[in-house]
């Protein structure tokens, strides 16, 4: 995930995490967060196009981006077309991630243009992210139907929803039917790649957090058992952070 850590932004320092961990960076995820709003300029449409810049030199398939905020009007009217141009310049996927509507004084509020769910958009390439899909109010199994052969992308974790708060939790520990969906992909032949996004804010030791992480890969490694022999990287936070599917990464 681009973030405003500038190491996070330098194809360099990236590539020289990847070697000394031995693993591949698979996904870009661009600056879309309100955290991030500052980051490579203001214009979204720019940030975007960077964060395929970035995949492309560090060797990664997919770029990730959130459907456009509703006051970005021009960068919403044309975020269709940028992302199917921007998937063929540069031969990547650019996965749009389903969102969910922010809740204000207890009022929903529509935060997204033209629609929080990709399954809503002419777009290729969609992410399936569990926590928001429980925040929504939103089953994922029913989104990864919905998605089809256009889901490309899987944010593992899970959520209990009614709350305004994005959970992120370990899988199994919320009411989304993650096993489920792994399984489906399992059993598809599904060629997508799977991240791990979990929240490991609660930790207040390094093998706290470990043991988060741990418990979260166990869960992908189970569910997606004898599907794939590539090597799986260490999952990572939401805030820091493919034939069969590839491997769990962060």
């Amino acid at each position: 995930m681009v973030t405003n850590d500038p190491s996070t932004q330098d194809a360099d320092v990236l590539l020289a995490l990847s070697r000394a961990s031995g693993l591949p960076i698979l996904s870009i995820h661009a600056p879309v967060l309100l955290a991030t709003q500052l980051v490579w300029g203001i214009d979204p449409a720019r940030k975007l196009e960077k964060s395929a810049e970035l995949a492309r030199a560090v060797g990664a398939t997919t770029v990730v981006v959130h459907p456009p905020f509703r006051w970005q009007a021009a960068y919403s009217r044309r975020f269709e077309r940028l992302v199917a141009e921007l998937a063929e310049r540069f031969g990547l996927e650019v996965a749009v991630e389903n969102m969910f509507s922010w809740s204000v004084r207890g009022t929903n509020v529509r935060a997204y243009s033209p629609s929080p769910y990709p399954t809503e958009l002419a777009v290729e390439s969609m992410t399936l992210d569990f926590s928001h899909a429980a925040l929504a109010g939103r089953d994922g199994l029913e989104f990864a139907h919905a998605m089809g052969p256009r889901l490309r992308h899987i944010h593992l974790c899970d959520g209990l929803g009614g709350t305004i708060f994005d959970e992120h939790l370990i899988p199994g520990h919320g009411s989304q039917p993650v096993a489920e969906v792994l399984t489906l992909l399992r059993t598809s032949g599904w060629s997508g790649s799977v991240v791990a996004e979990v929240s490991t804010r609660s930790a207040r030791t390094t093998d706290a957090r470990l043991a988060i992480l741990g418990e979260t890969l166990a869960f992908a490694r189970a569910a997606l058992a004898n599907h794939s022999s590539s090597p799986a990287a260490v999952p990572s936070s939401p805030a820091s952070t493919q034939n069969g599917p590839r491997s769990l990464s962060a």
